[in-house]
């Protein structure tokens, strides 16, 4: 808050992101973090594939910090999923906890660092034991991580952390063909801009790596960029987390173009090796698509936007049951039907893409099958 508040008054301190870029290349290769995988390394340490260093918390807090404070595009639940994720498996091996206690460990840990930032308890606990293996739930972690996402709350609140985002309850819409086939079109375009989200965050990062070997030279070539797309944007809404836009696109108003700028802005900070998350800019994305392609659709934009902002988080994450729980979260239960059709939808059309390349599918999205499958 104090990083993303001082960039909103001292804007100026956007052209500082190059030296910012440096000491976050620095401290990471300082503490023998050569190849970060960032939130893929937690995900496989939720799958006991490996182990999550302790140097991870201090290393993505800074990065993420800096990032924020200098307008880097990127959100903090990845940070906050890291250090969560980094905490549950140094207990874990300090209590000398087998490998599987260790497992449910880190999803422990994820679920209560996303709760005490998003103040969703049960969309934490679930995305948690969700979101590593697709397809198979790891319902062992349903009582750790529900305790841990609710102590996490509390203590959260005990301390006045206000929750990242505002519950808003939707008005409730009358169940009819019409609506129904409007939703399965939004449904659609979601997920086929998830796929292409997902494609140019993998995409930015290979060329930067390809063209830019150095990772000192990478990170100040990409600030210089963030800095030169924010300058011909000529406005400041696309750095940072952006949640003025989300709230004003939950409110039925946002620029047209807001979703595709985010969505380039993002992928170039990140792909740089700036540090933070992809949720956040998720929400964004989704939100601001919601909001005009719904009024294309003949759609309530402010529904739409809702409808979309979750669909998509849906879509990038493969976390149906996360994304629902996350629906009602926010929005309420009112138009709980209308929500899982969308994340059903967005579900099965975004395929085998992920925003996590460490993300596995354990079985088909088509049929009764498993698999054992690298997300795209």
């Amino acid at each position: 808050d104090i990083a993303t508040e001082t960039f909103g008054h001292k804007g100026n301190i956007l052209y500082l992101l190059p030296v910012a870029g440096l000491i976050i290349v620095y401290a990471y290769r300082k503490a023998g973090v050569l190849n970060d995988e960032g939130t893929n390394s937690i995900l496989r340490a939720a799958r006991g594939e490996n182990d999550s260093a302790l140097r991870v918390t201090p290393l993505i807090f800074l990065a993420s910090f800096l990032t924020h404070l200098c307008g880097g595009s990127a959100g903090r639940e990845g940070a906050a999923l890291q250090i969560g994720g980094s905490l549950g498996s140094f207990l874990g091996r300090k209590i000398k906890l087998d490998k599987y206690d260790n497992q449910l460990m880190v999803m422990c840990g994820m679920s209560a660092t996303f709760c005490a930032l998003f103040g969703t308890p049960m969309t934490a606990a679930m995305f948690s034991i969700e979101v590593s293996g697709v397809g198979t739930v790891f319902y062992a972690g349903l009582v750790p991580c529900i305790v841990a996402s609710v102590t996490a709350r509390l203590v959260s609140r005990a301390f006045g952390v206000q929750p990242l985002m505002a519950k808003a309850i939707a008005e409730a819409k009358i169940l009819n063909i019409e609506v129904i086939l409007k939703i399965l079109v939004l449904a659609v375009l979601v997920a086929i801009l998830g796929i292409i989200f997902c494609s140019v965050m993998h995409n930015s990062s290979r060329l930067y790596k390809k063209y830019l070997p150095n990772p000192y030279i990478r990170i100040v070539v990409g600030a210089c960029l963030v800095i030169l797309l924010t300058l011909i944007m000529g406005t400041r809404d696309y750095n940072g987390i952006g949640m003025p836009v989300i709230q004003s696109a939950l409110a039925g108003s946002c620029r047209p173009e807001a979703f595709a700028l985010k969505m380039l802005l993002t992928a170039v900070t990140l792909g740089a090796g700036f540090k933070g998350g992809e949720i956040v800019p998720t929400l964004f994305i989704g939100s601001t698509f919601g909001c005009t392609i719904g009024i294309l659709l003949g759609m309530d934009p402010v529904f739409a936007a809702e409808l979309a902002m979750i669909g998509f988080f849906c879509a990038v994450t493969n976390c149906p049951i996360s994304s629902v729980f996350l629906s009602v979260e926010i929005f309420g239960s009112a138009n709980f039907l209308l929500f899982g059709i969308t994340c059903a939808i967005t579900y099965l059309m975004s395929g085998y893409y992920s925003l996590y390349s460490g993300q596995k599918f354990m079985n088909s999205k088509t049929m009764p099958l498993s698999v054992d499958k690298a997300a795209k």
